[in-house]
């Protein structure tokens, strides 16, 4: 069996109606798992899965919308989950947010706590759901996309920075209390990628040849790019790797 197989394993990932939830979706299905595809928008879903499933079969993906902000909704989505697919085994917290750019001096109180509620207190809920199904069987993988802004200051986007940085320590810390129960938890930390996220920081021609030309390998991210590293983590092929942040870059943090 490769090492990179999961088959019959069921992954949920957060965000993959488009972007790179969407690959991670696509690629853990490629490689064997059925996968959960969730957004705040049915719809959105709904095509994810079907596309997946006329590749790759009925039954390879469903579509449970829900929203980050909302612990119920999380816990609705888990419930339908396990309903149609059975426990989960794998978990990918992708979805986030980011509604502020500018000086931290600026940002509201409401700014800041939708960025923290969503990218690390949705984090921490979603791990919450996924823990019991993974210590009854005693395997499981979780995967937080972080992003290399944890690593570093900025002027414009310090909110956000500061909320990747606390995912990093969220998975250290799940990673020590879960090894025991046979669970990895890590975290990748993607640099600039073409997604409508981050549409900002590549759309204009200017700022993107800027970026491309400060990354060794002269390009920005592709999806697909940070999908591989999720199936990596979320396979056997990671089987004695927990509590680490992967940086997925082109190698521009160097």
């Amino acid at each position: 069996m490769s090492l990179f197989d999961v088959s019959g394993k069921v992954a949920v990932v957060t965000g993959s109606s488009r972007g790179i939830g969407r690959a991670i979706a696509e690629e853990l299905a490629a490689q064997g798992a059925r996968v959960v595809i969730s957004s705040r928008n049915q719809d959105a879903c709904e095509d994810v899965a079907a596309g997946i499933n006329a590749r790759h079969g009925d039954g390879r993906a469903i579509a449970i919308a829900a929203s980050i902000s909302s612990k119920q909704a999380l816990e609705e989505m888990f419930a339908a989950a396990r309903a149609q697919l059975g426990p989960i085994d794998i978990l990918v917290c992708n979805a986030a947010s980011n509604p502020y750019y500018g000086s931290m001096d600026g940002i509201s109180d409401e700014q800041f706590r939708k960025i923290l509620d969503n990218n690390v207190l949705a984090n921490h809920w979603l791990v919450q759901l996924a823990l019991p199904d993974m210590r009854a069987k005693r395997d499981g993988a979780i995967v937080v996309i972080s992003s290399i802004g944890g690593l570093k200051g900025s002027d414009t986007i310090g909110g956000y920075n500061i909320s990747k940085a606390a995912d990093f320590q969220l998975v250290r810390n799940y990673a020590v209390e879960n090894g025991r129960h046979g669970i990895r938890v890590n975290a990748i930390a993607p640099g600039v990628v073409k997604t409508d996220f981050a549409r900002a920081l590549w759309e204009d021609e200017k700022v993107h040849d800027a970026t491309a030309a400060r990354t060794p390998m002269r390009r920005l991210g592709d999806p697909r790019d940070i999908a591989g590293a999720a199936v990596f983590l979320a396979s056997p092929a990671a089987a004695w790797m927990t509590g680490q942040m992967v940086v997925v870059d082109g190698g521009i943090t160097i």
